[in-house]
C-alpha cells in the first residue's frame, strides 16, 4: 500500500535553558535580560535562538550520520521567542531516498511556531539563501547608515573554544557549563576517545558562540546604543566538524542590508578557516536585526 502523506521525525519536548541573562554588549545588558526585554515591549528575556539547534542534531544524525557533522548545513529563520519554562519540540521532514535537503521546524508545546529551517548536505541553496534573494533594498538606514554590502571586518580574527574557556561578555559561560544544561548532550562533545574525529566536537548551537567571540574586532560601524537580536542564522559545515581547543581564523563580510517596520538588519557571513587561513572549515550567516526604537536618536535622525 502506498500513500503520498508527508511524514516527519520529531524529538521529545524539551525545556531549553536561559544562559544569557548576564549578556552585555556596548556597555549595556541585552534583550536576554528580563528588565531590558520588558522595556522593549517583550514579556521576558528570550532564550537565544541557536539554543534550539541542538534539538535537531539527533534527528539529522539519525538521517545522515557522520556526514551531518562534516558537511551539514542548518539554516533557520526565527519566528517566535521562547522564554525559560516553555517547552519546545523539533521536527524534521522524513527524507526520501537520497534526499540532501529537508524541511525542519520547531514548535512550542501549544503549537506556536518557534522557527522554520532547512537542513542539507553539501552545496545547494538553503532557506536563508532564498530569504536573502527576496530582500528589498532599504530606503533609508539610520543605525546602519555607515555600513555597505561588501564591507569586511577590520582585521582577520583568531578564535578557539576550550572546554573551560569563558566566552566573554556576549556569552558569559564556558562550553563545559553549556554541556551541563544543553538539551541534547553527547560524549562526542566532551570525550576525545568517544569522538570519531579523535577530538571533542563543538556542538552546533555553540558554533555561533565561537564565531561571535571575537566579533568586536570586526568594528562594523553600527550606531550605539542599540539592542538587537538574531532574526536568521545559518551554520554550514564545509570541512567539519569544528573541534574543541582548535584555533581558527575568522573573516567577516556584510552580505546584505535590509529594513522592516521595527528593525534595521545587517547580514554578516563569517568564514571560519584553519589557523593558517588556507582551508575553509565552516561558515556562519547571521542576520543581526537591530530594534529601531532601542536607538534614542532614531526619531530625529529618521526625519
Amino acid at each position: 500500500m502506498s500513500f503520498d502523506t508527508p511524514l516527519s521525525l520529531c524529538g521529545p519536548l524539551r525545556e531549553p535553558k536561559q544562559m544569557l541573562a548576564d549578556q552585555q554588549y556596548s556597555g549595556h545588558t541585552s534583550i536576554h535580560d528580563d528588565d531590558m526585554a520588558e522595556k522593549l515591549g517583550f514579556r521576558a528575556g528570550p532564550i537565544e535562538g541557536p539554543t534550539h539547534f541542538s534539538q535537531f542534531v539527533p534527528l539529522l544524525a539519525e538521517i545522515w550520520g557522520k556526514d551531518w557533522f562534516e558537511r551539514g548545513c542548518f539554516s533557520a529563520h526565527f519566528q517566535n521567542m521562547v522564554v525559560e519554562g516553555e517547552q519546545v519540540r523539533a521536527f524534521v521532514e522524513r527524507p526520501t531516498p537520497g534526499a540532501t535537503r529537508l524541511r525542519c521546524w520547531a514548535e512550542k508545546a501549544d503549537g506556536t511556531p518557534v522557527l522554520e529551517a532547512s537542513a542539507s548536505l553539501g552545496d545547494g541553496p538553503s532557506l536563508l539563501d532564498e530569504r536573502m534573494a527576496k530582500l528589498r533594498p532599504a530606503d533609508k538606514l539610520v543605525i546602519l547608515a555607515d555600513l555597505h554590502v561588501g564591507m569586511t571586518g577590520a582585521v582577520e580574527e583568531m578564535a578557539r573554544m576550550n572546554a573551560d574557556q569563558h566566552m566573554g561578555e556576549l556569552y558569559p559561560f564556558s562550553l563545559r557549563q553549556k554541556l551541563e544544561r544543553i538539551t541534547e548532550n553527547s560524549p562526542w562533545y566532551s570525550s576525545a576517545e568517544d569522538s570519531p574525529w579523535g577530538r571533542p566536537v563543538i556542538p552546533l548551537e555553540m558554533i555561533s558562540v565561537l564565531a561571535q567571540y571575537t566579533g568586536k574586532q570586526a568594528d562594523f560601524p553600527v550606531k550605539q546604543p542599540v539592542v538587537g537580536l538574531f532574526a536568521d542564522l545559518e551554520i554550514r559545515m564545509i570541512d567539519g566538524p569544528l573541534l574543541v581547543g582548535e584555533e581558527y581564523l575568522l573573516r567577516r563580510e556584510v552580505v546584505a542590508l535590509a529594513e522592516s517596520r521595527r528593525t534595521e538588519s545587517y547580514w554578516v557571513r563569517t568564514s571560519i578557516y584553519s589557523a593558517d587561513g588556507q582551508q575553509l572549515k565552516a561558515q556562519m550567516l547571521l542576520n543581526h536585526a537591530v530594534l529601531k526604537h532601542s536607538y534614542p536618536d532614531y526619531p530625529t535622525a529618521a526625519d
